[in-house]
């Protein structure tokens, strides 16, 4: 089966890094299901191929949401060929805030609803089917605050190192890929006052091979890659995009 007749969902595909992803593989002959809280951002990307786009507005962390995007994926589709579900966000929470209120509040975005994301989609993922989770260079270096977000990634990088075991008798690949800094609309609501914001930036450069930092096609290609037939062999890997920071 070539790309042209293939599926891709995506969640948290209005912006950033899902935006780029949806772009990349629509261009790349998928058909596309997306999922948003913003309903404008994917209708944008469904005006360049309305025929091979359907958008589904809601929000990852409702089952009913979930529910309304398998259905109406499979609805249009019939199956699918691969799932990413990349919606997530970053907060920065102090550890002496970090109470079980703030951990559940990241947790049951950035691992609970990607995971339930892949598991109501399971039985509708064609064989030589592809699983991508989106997690962060930050799982392997300290970053003051961030410590509910990272463990969120990490336990998702975990996750789908198992879930790789798992699924491969059924034809079904699992991989991961850790973006590094990526200059997306997420580094601006973790909630860091401008000029902390920018002299983190500053540092951060100076550890980049390029000096800057990586863009969101940078993560939408090696997503292509890895659900490709290219990438057949590779299992349970998380794949790190990071311009050299986590080496550096």
């Amino acid at each position: 089966m070539g790309t042209e007749t293939k599926v891709a969902v995506i969640t948290g595909a209005s912006s950033g890094i899902g935006r780029a992803i949806a772009e990349r593989f629509l261009e790349n002959g998928y058909r596309l299901a997306l999922m948003a809280r913003s309903e404008e951002g994917l209708l944008e990307i469904k005006r360049k191929s309305p025929e091979n786009v359907i958008v589904v507005p809601g929000d990852v962390t409702k089952a009913d949401s979930l529910d309304r995007l398998v259905e109406e994926s499979i609805k249009a589709y019939g199956a699918v060929d691969v799932v990413i579900p990349n919606a997530g966000a970053a907060k920065v929470v102090p550890f002496t805030e970090s109470g079980p209120d703030a951990i559940a509040e990241q947790f049951n975005l950035n691992f609970v609803a990607a995971t339930e994301t892949v598991r109501k989609f399971l039985p509708h993922i064609a064989p030589q089917g592809s699983v991508i989770f989106i997690t962060t260079f930050l799982t392997t270096v300290g970053f003051p605050g961030l410590a509910i977000y990272n463990s969120s990634k990490a336990a998702l990088k975990s996750f789908a190192q198992t879930l790789a075991v798992e699924l491969a008798p059924q034809g079904i690949r699992v991989n991961s890929i850790a973006p590094g800094p990526i200059g997306t609309p997420l580094w601006g609501k973790v909630g860091l006052p401008a000029d902390v914001l920018a002299s983190v930036a500053e540092a951060v450069n100076a550890r980049l091979m390029p000096g800057r930092f990586g863009e969101p096609a940078d993560i939408a290609d090696t997503a292509l890659f890895l659900a490709s037939p290219g990438a057949k062999n590779i299992y349970g890997q998380e794949i790190v995009v990071d311009g050299g920071y986590t080496i550096g």
